[in-house]
């Protein structure tokens, strides 16, 4: 399960990585979307600059997952990606959400190594005060 693991953290790594920098190099052509609100959408994302900060959090997060430092947080902050990922072509692009289910399929097998890292999100306090853990 960790070399399972391990390859899918350099893959994710890679595909965000490369997503990110296409993100403010365009070096990946992409053909007009279909839908007028796919590009509405585009258009208001890129005129209001939210795309810079959407594309650096994606080339921070492949960067620490290709560097293997500080993987959880590389998790934590692909996990807000993936989600606004998933709910874009989910949607507006349904017919493209294949890569995005790769994705989330790696972030899992990611996740699965270091979900230790992550134990203090599932604890549950009872008003008594002793520790619930749910995973």
């Amino acid at each position: 399960m960790k070399i399972a693991s391990t390859i899918a953290r350099y893959l994710l790594g890679l595909m965000f990585a490369v997503f990110g920098l296409n993100g403010f190099l365009n070096f990946i052509p992409q053909p007009p979307p279909a839908n007028p609100l796919v590009m509405q959408f585009f258009v208001v994302v890129s005129t209001s600059h939210f795309s810079a900060f959407y594309f650096a959090v994606q080339l921070l997060g492949g960067v620490l997952l290709l560097s293997g430092y500080f993987v959880p947080l590389a998790l934590a902050l692909l996990a807000a990606e993936l989600y606004n990922i998933l709910a874009f072509h989910l949607t507006l692009a349904p017919a493209s959400i294949a890569p995005a289910l790769v994705a989330s399929v790696l972030w899992i097998l990611v996740f699965l190594q270091y979900r230790n890292n992550f134990a203090g999100l599932f604890t549950a306090k009872t008003p008594t005060g002793e520790k619930q853990t749910l995973i």
